[in-house]
């Protein structure tokens, strides 16, 4: 139908919205063309064993279990700049050695990484995320860590790091 209506005489208007249109189909393709590339995509399960001192009353107890786990890494680069991500998101279910209780959890582990091929300038952001959740009052735990550098080849010029530990 685009064809029909770009020889119809008379109809200026209509030629300039099927060539807006098939630019903005030429740009979204161009731009779906620069995507991350996808390097690592994995789900892998391994055997977990730690110590949880707000287990067991406060006096802590070893649990262990089975953490299954998303890895995404991908990697971008557009002009002169590099991009690359990774997010790790575990989850499981453990048991207390001692008490029997049973622990879920979850969590979410993100990196954005950006260097400037040109000047060398980057800036690195981590936030790290993650719940312990068991039966009872006193038996959660929730880390936050949030990690912000920013360099300029050798030289850091801004660090953070804030890390939160809460048990409730």
């Amino acid at each position: 139908m685009a064809k029909l209506l770009m020889r119809v005489p008379g109809r200026p208007a209509m030629r300039v919205l099927v060539l807006l249109a098939t630019t903005a189909i030429g740009a979204l393709a161009s731009v779906t063309a620069a995507q991350a590339q996808v390097v690592t995509n994995e789900r892998v399960s391994y055997a977990y064993s730690g110590f949880v001192d707000r287990a067991n009353g406060g006096v802590g107890e070893l649990v262990t279990g089975r953490i299954d786990v998303h890895n995404l890494l991908t990697s971008n680069v557009t002009e002169n700049v590099e991009t690359s991500t990774f997010q790790f998101q575990p989850h499981g279910s453990m048991v207390g050695r001692i008490t029997g209780d049973t622990y879920q959890l979850t969590g979410l582990t993100r990196r954005t990484y950006e260097e400037s091929l040109e000047s060398g300038t980057y800036t690195l952001t981590y936030v790290n995320t993650y719940q312990l959740i068991g039966p009872g009052p006193g038996n959660n735990l929730r880390v936050r860590e949030i990690a912000h550098i920013t360099g300029n080849g050798d030289d850091v010029v801004v660090h953070h790091d804030n890390r939160t530990i809460e048990c409730n």
